[in-house]
């Protein structure tokens, strides 16, 4: 059977290309901690990233208040509570 053409293959997006997303509180320090480190892996790697306070959008306060902070890639959850610096990476550069 032949190889499957490109066009088929789905190719990872390039992380100048991707979006992080931290969803944290004011006075958290794991929320803290988790900024560190996706400012070191974003800043390496030219992703952009943005902070949500989740004391100012009820909806996210629903969704993720027991799990703060949460990391989202690409509107996607990646992880909570800790991140992993090597884990975002690769994550990001799709190694």
């Amino acid at each position: 059977m032949a190889d499957m053409s490109p066009l088929f293959r789905r190719k990872a997006p390039a992380p100048q290309d991707r979006l992080v997303t931290l969803i944290g509180k004011p006075g958290c320090h794991l929320c803290d901690d988790a900024q560190l480190v996706i400012e070191k892996v974003c800043g390496d790697l030219g992703v952009p990233w943005e902070k949500r306070d989740i004391t100012e959008d009820a909806e996210l306060h629903d969704r993720y208040w027991e799990q703060i902070p949460v990391v989202l890639v690409d509107g996607e959850q990646h992880t909570f509570w800790r991140v992993d610096e090597e884990r975002l990476r690769r994550e990001l550069t799709g190694g």
